[in-house]
């Protein structure tokens, strides 16, 4: 039994638009703005000749701008990944391309399928949100998985320029100029805020809570403690870079042991979805026969019941905390 065209050209739609969000994303900021560029972004633009007041300002609109707009009903479901992302795009921007990326959905298929005009209208709109949402939480992930593993060698830096007599302040501009981005224009920030007059384990412990990282805690908690009390930070930094490595790596070795028990849960948790879609797009008149029956309708919650528990349950056993 071949598969129709239309699930093909929803496909092809789905992945157009996530193509298009990209493009516009990198025509829109430049190349600079890519996670896989070398080119730390902060440095970048003052090479440009704007002044480190407006490059700071504008970093840090862009990491806090999304969590402005959590009382907004769609945008709040983006809110918190958009800033783990540092997302260019303003909230308004996004809501915009949400639509527009809807409506250039519904128009292709309009163009390419024989659907019925409130299908075509739903799809376009689950396409264009959900679009949206896949490509900031691409984003948000690829980001934060750059983070955790540049913060140990940030770190080390840290200490070498500690043992050598630098300030810690001049030791937090050196990470910021010598390693990549994303980390590099954390760090940045955090530099240029102290060189304005703010308390650096405040602006630490600020951009832990912001990107929810408990090792960027452990950091802050460090020099905050050390501020207060006196002691070797280089020590300190250096026993807290060997802690974040070792659990980089127990982190790891339990995503790997635990990677066939997450595709076998997202496997069990989509496949029935799949499913239904699949037969009612085959054979329509699958369950004429059947839809008047008294236990037809209960039945239905009953396995929708079932499904969530399933995402639940599957979700507790992976979930390993390291």
């Amino acid at each position: 039994m071949s598969v129709p065209i239309e699930v093909v050209i929803y496909g092809l739609v789905f992945v157009g638009v996530l193509v298009i969000v990209e493009g516009i994303y990198l025509t829109v900021f430049g190349k600079s703005i890519s996670l896989n560029s070398k080119v730390n972004r902060r440095l970048d633009m003052l090479e440009q000749g704007k002044h480190r007041s407006e490059v700071m300002e504008t970093l840090r609109k862009e990491m806090s701008q999304h969590m402005q707009w959590t009382n907004f009903p769609v945008y709040s479901l983006l809110a918190s990944k958009a800033q783990k992302a540092a997302l260019a795009f303003s909230p308004m921007q996004l809501i915009g391309m949400m639509g527009a990326l809807s409506v250039m959905a519904f128009v292709a298929l309009t163009v390419g399928t024989g659907t019925d005009l409130i299908v075509r209208s739903g799809i376009s709109v689950a396409m264009g949100v959900g679009g949206i949402f896949v490509w900031v939480s691409m984003k948000a992930k690829k980001r934060m998985s750059m983070i955790e593993e540049q913060l140990p060698d940030a770190i080390e830096l840290m200490v070498r320029s500690l043992r050598v007599g630098h300030p810690f302040s001049s030791a937090i501009q050196i990470v910021s100029r010598e390693i990549d981005d994303p980390l590099a224009s954390e760090f940045g920030m955090i530099a240029d805020e102290a060189q304005y007059g703010r308390d650096v384990g405040e602006a630490l412990q600020e951009m832990a809570d912001r990107l929810e990282m408990q090792d960027l805690r452990f950091l802050a908690v460090a020099v905050t403690i050390q501020q207060q009390s006196g002691g070797n930070l280089a020590e300190i930094l250096d026993g807290l870079a060997k802690v974040i490595r070792a659990r980089f790596r127990l982190f790891r070795r339990v995503k790997a042991i635990t990677a066939e028990a997450q595709w076998s849960g997202k496997f069990l948790s989509g496949f029935p979805l799949m499913a239904l879609v699949g037969i009612n797009l085959l054979e329509p008149n699958y369950y004429d026969e059947v839809m008047d029956h008294a236990m037809f309708i209960p039945a239905c919650v009953a396995v929708g019941g079932f499904l969530v528990a399933n995402m639940f349950v599957m979700r507790m056993l992976v979930n390993i905390k390291v």
